[in-house]
Parts: C-alpha cells; sequence; structure tokens
C-alpha cells in the first residue's frame, strides 16, 4: 500500500498530520474523519531513490525487547505517547528509534497504536499489528505485548537451531575447499617444479593432483567469477515463483535435514496459529498470516488450502488433514482441541513439542555430521598430501 502525507485537525482545534498507509486516499479520508479529524490535505509520499539499506534492520531480538518494555510500561498505567518515547530515546538502533519515534508521533496525531505501525510492515509485520489492533480492542494491550515477546523469543531461538544444524557443516566444507585451493595454487606447483627438476616417476594420482594445479593456475580468475555468479543467479531464481518451489521442495526431500525443516515449519504454524488465536483474531484472518511465517512455500500453500476450506465450512482438522501435509500426532490433538474448545491451547503444547523434536533432531545431526566432516577434511588435505609425498618415497628408493 502506498504511504500519504496527511494534515488536517483534531476534534480540540489542533493541527496535526503525519504519515499513514492507505489503499487509497478515499480510504484514509474515511479513516481520518472516523478518528474526528477535519482534514486539510493527502497527498501520496514520494520515495527517494535510495542506494544503500545499510543499518536500516531490526532484529527479531532486539523487537521482542521493545514488545515487552513496552507491555511493562503500559501496566504501569503510563501514557502511550510516554511510553513510546521513553523506548525511543533509550534504543540504540538509530533506525528504530526513528521508527518507534513516528509511530509515536502518528498516535498523538489520533491514529491508533496498530495503524501507526502498519507503516513500517518490515518492522511490525501483520501478525504483530493484528495482535496489537486485538489488545487495543479488548483493553489487554499489555497482555498482548507480552504474548508477542514470548512469540518473537521462541521463534529466535528455533531459527538459531536451524542456523546451528545448516551452517556447521557448510562452514567445515567451506575450510576444507579453501585449504585444498590454496595447496593447490601455491603449495604443490613448489613440488611439481622440484619433480621435474629430479626426474621422477610420478605416479597416477600425483599426475593428476598436478594437473589439477595446473588448471587451478590458469583459470583461478574465471573460476572464482564464475563463483561469484552462481550465487548470484542462485539467489535471483529462488526470487522467482519457480525457483522458491523446486528448492523449498528439494529441502523437503533431503534426508535428516529434510524431516528437520518439516518440523520447524510445523512449529512455526502452530504457535504463529496459537499466538494469534488466543489474541482472538479470526480464524480465516489467522491462517491467512500465519502461512506467511511457515518459512516454506509448500507449507504456506497447505495452510492457505486449509484456509480455503474453512472458508467453506470444514473443520480445522479436517482442512487440515485433505492437504496431506501435516502429521497424525498435530490432526489428533487440533481435533481434540475442537471438540473441547482448548484449541490455542493444544496449538501451543504442539508447537512446544516440535521445538523440543528439533533441538533434539538438531544435537542428532551434528554428533552424526562431526566424524563425517573429520573424514571428509582429513581426506581432502591427506590426499594432496599424500599424492606429493609418493614421488619422495620413490626417488628416496632410487637413491639408495
Amino acid at each position: 500500500m502506498p504511504t500519504y502525507l496527511w494534515k488536517g485537525k483534531n476534534r480540540y482545534g489542533d493541527a496535526v498530520g503525519g504519515e499513514r498507509l492507505a489503499g487509497s486516499a478515499d480510504e484514509l479520508t474515511r479513516i481520518l474523519q472516523k478518528e474526528q479529524i477535519q482534514i486539510g490535505s493527502i497527498a501520496v509520499k514520494r520515495e527517494g531513490l535510495k542506494l544503500f539499506h545499510l543499518g536500516e534492520r531490526v532484529k527479531p531480538k532486539e523487537l521482542a525487547i521493545y514488545a515487552r518494555q513496552l507491555a511493562v510500561l503500559i501496566d504501569a498505567e503510563l501514557p502511550l505517547i510516554q511510553s513510546l518515547h521513553i523506548l525511543a530515546e533509550q534504543t540504540r538502533n538509530k533506525y528504530f528509534k526513528k521508527v518507534i519515534t513516528s509511530v509515536g508521533e502518528d498516535v498523538e496525531a489520533g491514529a491508533s497504536l496498530n495503524q501507526a505501525k502498519r507503516k513500517f510492515p518490515k518492522v511490525f509485520d501483520d501478525l504483530f499489528c493484528n495482535l496489537v489492533a486485538s489488545g487495543e480492542q479488548s483493553g489487554s494491550l499489555d497482555i498482548m505485548l507480552k504474548r508477542l515477546a514470548d512469540y518473537i523469543e521462541k521463534m529466535v531461538k528455533l531459527r538459531g537451531q536451524v542456523k546451528q544444524a545448516m551452517i556447521y557443516p557448510v562452514a567445515i566444507i567451506s575450510f576444507a575447499l579453501i585449504v585444498a585451493v590454496f595447496l593447490l595454487w601455491k603449495v604443490i606447483p613448489i613440488f611439481s617444479n622440484i619433480f621435474a627438476e629430479l626426474g621422477a616417476t610420478l605416479p597416477g594420482i600425483t599426475r593428476g593432483v598436478l594437473a589439477l594445479s595446473s588448471f587451478l593456475q590458469k583459470y583461478i580468475v574465471f573460476m572464482a567469477l564464475g563463483g561469484v555468479a552462481a550465487v548470484f543467479l542462485f539467489r535471483a531464481y529462488h526470487r522467482t515463483t519457480a525457483g522458491k518451489w523446486s528448492v523449498d521442495r528439494l529441502i523437503l526431500r533431503v534426508p535428516i535435514l529434510g524431516k528437520i525443516m518439516s518440523k520447524v515449519g510445523i512449529s512455526r504454524v502452530t504457535r504463529t496459529l496459537s499466538t494469534l488465536l488466543t489474541g482472538g483474531v479470526s480464524m480465516l484472518e489467522c491462517l491467512k498470516v500465519t502461512s506467511t511465517t511457515s518459512g516454506n512455500v509448500v507449507l504456506e500453500k497447505a495452510v492457505m488450502d486449509t484456509r480455503r476450506l474453512v472458508a467453506e465450512g470444514r473443520s480445522l482438522t479436517e482442512s487440515f488433514q485433505s492437504t496431506g501435509r501435516f502429521p497424525f500426532m498435530m490432526l489428533q490433538m487440533v481435533k481434540v482441541g475442537e471438540e473441547t474448545g482448548t484449541l490455542d491451547q493444544m496449538l501451543g503444547r504442539l508447537a512446544d513439542f516440535y521445538d523440543d523434536e528439533v533441538s533434539a533432531s538438531v544435537a542428532s545431526l551434528m554428533s552424526l555430521l562431526e566424524p563425517i566432516m573429520m573424514i571428509f577434511v582429513g581426506g581432502i588435505v591427506g590426499g594432496l598430501i599424500l599424492a606429493m609425498y609418493l614421488p619422495m618415497f620413490s626417488l628416496m628408493a632410487q637413491i639408495q
């Protein structure tokens, strides 16, 4: 949605103004009139060309701290505008400081807190804004903010476990390849010159390594550029719809890792759904927001299919089951939750269970990968060293 700059007067006759996201100028006019604001002017904000966005980022941990601190200040019965001013003053992130300050100015101008936050969708997503709106309507804003903080902290913990599972093998393999390239590029050519001067008889493995070293020396620049280009092409492909589907399908089919990522997605779905339902958000809106947090387009489509079936009148259990993407235990607990009226609690327990499953799976993966990675690194480096020392043994035997 575009951002509009508006000016006017509130019901007390004071001049007010600010920025607001809206579908159109007419929609914004209706919103401001409901807030008893006499409109002076409305214009679309023209965005300047930004080449760099360095620093314009708010980490999830910072967002969790903000939500928890705002909940404490509101619970202590401080005015909302004063609470936002306090949080803006103490945050170290300059971009986040500007965001909080802008939110405070819009609230002071007459906007609700969730409307002010919707100006910054990259900082406050739909889940955050919907729960804030629910808290404002029910008079339990501090409770909703605490739930948001708990939700974000658990999602950060889950993301850390996924990174641990992904980064460790990538880091080890990258280190091994860097060492191998350095040896082939700088060290092995020295041995090649020595062998040529001594006229040593070279075994097959040594000839192969020397040929690889010669090839690397000639084309290392092109190989480096090709590697960088491949990364950029992959990222560009992954941004396309077909690319996302191909990559996400492949990830779910990878042995061990696929099961972990599937559990991560189900944990995100159940926790998000539980948090939104607890906040009093409607089921269809809950499923719409939940689909965007799964982290995998395959699961995202499954959730949207579930939403379509629920809109047609089916139960949540039947809708989940029809997609064929969710495990039996989840379906049974959702069914019990629907029958007993404790769906939000059941979904929360499911999320905790899958979080524990992810932790156990990551620990098992790490224990399995450690010896495999050691053998892999040792095999590459040891193989190169062995290939260089075999002719040495042959020369020593000839000298003797």
